[in-house]
């Protein structure tokens, strides 16, 4: 299972986006409203939002400046989710995230809208930093 987010602009640089998405305590600014919990732990966080089972994120690959990629930490669901940046010029960016799931049918029905409306939030979140 495939989601696409929007392509959107930030208003930093390529390098400066990077640094920002790295930084994993800057994610909880990109969460929904509905974030009831948020740690970071060294290379991954946790967060738990309103009616959903906590969640933890490893990073699990950098490319200098141009893409980074988080995955779940358990095994039990095998998901990444995937920032691809582009330089639009010194001040500013093009972030586009992906995630990428292996579900069965019946999970992918079920988490597919909740998907969905997550990473459009984080897309607009980013766009704001």
């Amino acid at each position: 299972m495939n989601i696409e987010g929007n392509k959107v602009i930030v208003n930093k640089s390529q390098k400066e986006t990077f640094e920002f998405l790295s930084d994993l305590k800057n994610f909880e600014q990109l969460m929904p409203a509905s974030i009831q919990k948020f740690e970071v732990d060294g290379d991954s966080f946790i967060f738990g939002l309103k009616g959903m089972p906590e969640i933890r994120l490893v990073l699990k690959d950098a490319t200098e400046y141009s893409n980074i990629t988080l995955g779940a930490a358990s095994s039990k669901l095998d998901f990444q989710l995937v920032a691809n940046i582009t330089a639009i010029n010194d001040t500013s960016s093009e972030v586009q995230l992906e995630f990428n799931g292996k579900f069965n049918a019946m999970m992918a029905m079920m988490v597919k809208r909740p998907l969905n409306s997550f990473i459009e939030t984080l897309t607009d979140n980013l766009q704001k930093i």
